[in-house]
């Protein structure tokens, strides 16, 4: 059978660390038989701690060295700031050079991070906490707007929900699309969301490292609705073309247009959310000009249309 070992590390969000046991739990074989074994796996040093959310320890049936030898290793979020203890990431290193797959849910990527399990490759965390992953280990390829990210031996997914998706996903990958779909069912979800779909960022105010851009960004942010070129934007900076596209990419990581196309889109959420405006005034106030237009770089960045974000998401 199927061996797949969760590990509750201390501090270990109690959600995240009950999807696996769920997800996999449901999982049958077509005569009935369970198609895996769950294990959840802690540090028997320690009393585990959940997160701070949630006031209450936990005791795990197996110790971390029963974690060895497993088919699947789960890692669930833990503080994002917080170092793993040196066993767990020994546990880690051997489990992935004897061929163990390796999966982590939001955070617990940082913990696949410092045992050197993400370098070299692509992998996502939740959005909050993406910036605070590439900073820390820029050999680490990080998007931030996918539900998980499927690297052959070695999964991340983003945050909390997106770790049923994943899971899901093992599922699937394992033991078919019919297992998957009644896994599905028994939770009550969709059986089915595509690990490029975009996760909902929401948008964050520019910081302190960009004080000399500072003036410009609100402007730009102001008139999102006229059709700002390169030439205006570098005019209102009072600076060459050039000079604003070293400072903005420095400061913001992209380019003008593109941080002004994030945040058109971002103002389309907005109106959505809080205005009964129709779609083609929306689009209008974004800047985008077109109905065709809004739609096809809302649905290029959220991973929906702005039809179906409505009605998903109006307050």
């Amino acid at each position: 059978m199927h061996v797949v070992a969760v590990l509750a590390l201390d501090g270990v969000s109690a959600f995240d660390l009950t999807i696996p046991c769920q997800v996999f739990a449901f999982a049958r074989r077509p005569d009935g038989s369970p198609a895996y074994e769950i294990r959840v796996c802690a540090d028997r040093a320690v009393t585990t701690r959940a997160g701070e959310a949630e006031p209450f320890r936990l005791t795990a049936p197996y110790a971390l060295a029963d974690a060895r030898g497993a088919d699947t290793l789960i890692v669930p979020g833990i503080a994002a700031d917080q170092t793993p203890h040196p066993r767990v990431v020994r546990l880690l290193r051997e489990a992935a050079a004897s061929g163990s797959r390796i999966a982590s849910i939001c955070t617990g990527a940082f913990v696949l991070a410092r045992a050197g399990l993400l370098e070299g490759r692509r992998a996502t965390t939740h959005w909050r906490f993406a910036d605070d992953l590439a900073a820390r280990y820029p050999d680490v390829t990080v998007d931030p707007s996918v539900l998980f990210v499927d690297d052959a031996d070695v999964l991340t997914s983003a945050g909390i929900a997106a770790g049923l998706d994943l899971c899901l996903h093992i599922v699937r990958r394992d033991q078919g699309a019919a297992v998957a779909a009644e896994v599905a069912r028994m939770i009550v979800m969709a059986p089915q969301r595509e690990g490029g779909q975009a996760q909902f960022i929401e948008y964050r105010e520019p910081g302190t490292d960009t004080d000399d851009l500072g003036g410009t960004l609100r402007w730009m942010r102001d008139n999102l609705h006229r059709p700002l070129t390169i030439a205006d934007i570098a005019s209102q900076a009072s600076m060459s073309r050039r000079s604003l596209a070293r400072r903005f990419r420095a400061q913001t990581g992209t380019t003008p247009l593109r941080w002004l196309l994030a945040h058109r889109v971002q103002r389309a959420r907005e109106l959505l959310e809080t205005t009964d405006l129709p779609v083609g005034r929306i689009a209008e106030s974004a800047g985008f000009g077109s109905i065709e237009a809004l739609r096809h770089h809302f649905t290029q960045q959220v991973g929906t249309t702005p039809k179906a974000y409505r009605a998903s998401f109006r307050v």
